[in-house]
């Protein structure tokens, strides 16, 4: 039975997450809220305690500058959050970017695994994506990389145009959610041998930035049965954007048996 000190923890972090959640306005969102619920809560308890409440996963093997937390989040049923357990903003950090940097990506597909104990099933992997917003776009300053599903409209999308999806960088045919975005595709089941983050920033046009970015990650399979990814790259600007969660789907996870075509 839970002790009334972990219960306590637990509604502290409640508390705070209320200000963290994706509907939340940035105007009153505390920019600072990840963070106290990693590094004052989750890690103190995974350290003292063994037990990584009220994240569901604290993991510092390789230390607390190079580990993560997996938090979920408020909204939707499903929706996880992985977040460093080292100090850091967001898509700008050139941190992430260090040439022994930790590939949180890889560490995020891994995660996969709390949003289908969530929907109560194993979800293809075209169905499940992760999402970083960009500095502009994102209520948050601790970086974090949302998993979700993916919306059945985008993967609808990313189907229909896979054949225009090649190994560089190049502008996605259409609008998603709204937003234009550039798509790449790479081979593999897991993102261990390449870093997302690096993809982009190697590609970025000259005088652009990365914390004007946002990186969206989806599974895919190829027409030859062969896992992979697609990488989709948007940009925020004057008229908004930025925004990559858009393209993930926290209400409907997973899709209904008619969409999914099980």
């Amino acid at each position: 039975m839970p002790t009334r000190a972990w219960l306590q923890r637990v509604a502290g972090a409640l508390a705070a997450a209320l200000a963290i959640t994706a509907c939340a306005p940035q105007a009153v969102a505390d920019p600072n809220a990840l963070w106290a619920i990693v590094n004052g809560q989750c890690v103190p308890d995974q350290r003292n305690n063994g037990d990584p409440a009220p994240c569901a996963l604290v993991d510092l093997d390789g230390g607390e500058q190079r580990g993560y937390a997996v938090l979920k989040d408020l909204v939707g049923a499903t929706q996880f959050l992985l977040i460093p357990t080292g100090r850091m903003a967001g898509i700008e950090s050139s941190q992430i970017l260090a040439a022994d940097a930790p590939n949180y990506f890889a560490d995020a597909w891994r995660a996969r695994s709390f949003v289908e104990q969530r929907a109560g099933r194993d979800l293809p992997r075209d169905w499940l994506s992760l999402a970083i917003n960009s500095a502009d776009a994102r209520s948050q300053d601790q970086l974090h990389i949302h998993i979700d599903c993916v919306r059945a409209d985008v993967r609808q999308a990313l189907t229909v145009h896979a054949d225009e999806i090649g190994a560089t960088w190049r502008p996605f045919p259409g609008r998603l959610a709204g937003q234009q975005y550039r798509a790449m595709s790479i081979s593999g089941d897991e993102l261990d041998a390449v870093n997302p983050f690096r993809l982009l920033a190697d590609d970025l046009p000259v005088g652009d930035t990365m914390g004007a970015q946002s990186l969206v990650v989806v599974g895919s399979n190829g027409a030859d049965g062969r896992p992979g990814f697609v990488l989709l790259a948007g940009r925020a600007d004057s008229a908004g954007g930025g925004h990559g969660e858009d393209l993930q789907d926290h209400f409907a996870c997973p899709p209904p048996a008619e969409v999914m075509g099980k």
